[in-house]
């Protein structure tokens, strides 16, 4: 089985297990669900930017894509958590924005940092409801799909998708020194498994580990191979 067809499989396989596990645990109208199991051996999508490539896309996006782009990079928010974003749900004093549909069903708070509160201040006045828009209307996602993919073409960056971005959002906090249990309340993530995956961005608690065999700290590393191959002389 090729991996294209694995991926497709648990692509298939996720949402009907996201779905049963709402019924049981949120919507509590059944006591137990089957293990569903994905396939084995699938190569996990490990897709994010440098800032260097995320300074070149924003080049090459028009104005809305670029506001939900740079929106996405400062708080990790999904595309259709920010497209749906209303200025009811906007605190701009406080710099905190909640979000009403997201992904897993739960109503959460974002805080915001500047990059996402001057994203949100250049968009005040175009509409009465929505943060984002073009053309005067709400942003759907036939326009944004074909915007996105001509700027990732032209940027020469492959296969990235938007939700790649909240990735780089993540993967960035984690090369920053933001804790794992930090960036799952931020991420709105209900549990760390999933936060997990960017342990390994951030290296600086195995640093003074990494430098204990440093050339000319000496310590008591043993010369195996001298010790090893050097001829016992016999008196």
């Amino acid at each position: 089985m090729s991996n294209l067809s694995r991926s497709m499989i648990n692509w298939l396989l996720k949402p009907m297990r996201a779905i049963l596990r709402m019924v049981r645990d949120e919507w509590q109208w059944i006591d137990s669900i089957p293990k569903i199991k994905l396939l084995p051996g699938e190569v996990e999508r490990d897709r994010w930017l440098t800032r260097q490539e995320a300074e070149k896309l924003l080049s090459f996006c028009p104005p809305h894509i670029a506001a939900l782009a740079r929106f996405a990079l400062a708080t990790g928010c999904r595309a259709q958590e920010i497209t749906g974003l209303e200025w009811n749900r906007v605190d701009l004093v406080r710099h905190t924005a909640w979000l009403n549909h997201t992904k897993n069903g739960t109503p959460r708070g974002v805080p915001l940092n500047h990059n996402a509160v001057t994203v949100l201040e250049e968009q005040i006045g175009k509409h009465k409801q929505f943060c984002f828009t073009y053309c005067g209307q709400p942003i759907s996602s036939g326009v944004s799909r074909r915007a996105w993919r001509s700027a990732v073409v032209k940027a020469g960056l492959g296969d990235l998708r938007f939700h790649d971005l909240r990735h780089t959002w993540a993967s960035w906090h984690r090369q920053n020194g933001t804790s794992c249990d930090e960036l799952k309340e931020l991420g709105g993530w209900k549990s760390r498994t999933m936060v997990d995956r960017y342990a390994k961005f951030a290296t600086e608690h195995l640093a003074a580990a990494a430098s204990r065999i440093e050339t000319g700290r000496g310590g008591n590393v043993i010369a195996l191979s001298h010790f090893c191959h050097t001829e016992t002389k016999v008196a």
